[in-house]
């Protein structure tokens, strides 16, 4: 589904990335994992089109994504959220999932000017979407509240459902989980689990170990922006370069 390949992200002479290969299957949940500095929202924003990498490529479905604007990518059949929740603070919750169900209009100036009816029919449809996805991540009673008045895992909550509105093949999840309380987070457990049921793909940043094993098929592992190990959970638990990148010594040290 996804494949990155020897991507290098170099700034000036810091290397984010150095040569890190991943390879991602269509429905699989693969987890990213690493201590801070590691290099794992770069390659987020490797793959998301936010930065082009130095070196390397980036493949959706076996056609090169990398290089592409951040829109093209989008369009593409990616979505993310962002390790710092960046809501429309002053819009409501379904304001904010419109605005992205919106993205596959194919309305011209003068559909807007004239307020035709296939303008009318196409905001009916964004409209009965950003229910529709409301309801899925259990926020449909909180449709007419502004994003900023609610509650933090809520406003988590929300930009899923704002990143489900343009549906994408692949959604990726930097830390979503971060900052919530044990409540919040199973409640995310749950609509991981559900966004899983779909068919989706996802790749999630995250630090809470105990959500990634819970959820991830696979995971991949980067320190000092390479990647040091990748398999299935019970495996990196017990992999000793992953334990001493955490811990900083050898496993029984």
């Amino acid at each position: 589904m996804l494949e990155v390949k020897n991507v290098t992200m170099q700034f000036g002479g810091l290397f984010a990335l150095n040569d890190v290969d991943m390879s991602v299957k269509q429905g699989e949940i693969r987890g990213l994992i690493g201590p801070n500095g590691s290099g794992k929202t770069t390659l987020l924003n490797v793959i998301t089109g936010f930065f082009t990498p130095t070196s390397g490529a980036v493949l959706l479905e076996g056609d090169k994504i990398s290089g592409k604007p951040i829109n093209a990518v989008s369009q593409c059949g990616l979505a993310r959220t962002f390790q710092n929740i960046a809501l429309f603070s002053e819009m409501t919750a379904l304001e904010n999932v419109v605005t992205a169900a919106c993205v596959h209009q194919t309305i011209n100036l003068l559909s807007a000017v004239f307020k035709t009816s296939k303008l009318k029919s196409q905001e009916k449809e964004c409209y009965e979407k950003a229910y529709r996805l409301l309801e899925f991540v259990g926020l449909k009673d909180k449709a007419d509240i502004k994003a900023t008045n609610l509650p933090y895992g809520q406003q988590r909550l929300l930009e899923i459902a704002r990143a489900m509105a343009t549906d994408p093949k692949i959604l990726l999840l930097d830390e979503p989980v971060a900052g919530m309380n044990e409540q919040e987070s199973a409640e995310t457990v749950k609509l991981v689990n559900k966004l899983r049921e779909t068919g989706l793909t996802i790749i999630l940043i995250e630090h809470h170990m105990k959500f990634v094993m819970e959820l991830c098929d696979s995971i991949t592992v980067l320190n000092s922006g390479r990647k040091i190990a990748e398999g299935a959970p019970a495996e990196i638990q017990n992999n000793e370069d992953v334990i001493e990148c955490y811990l900083g010594k050898k496993k029984g040290g």
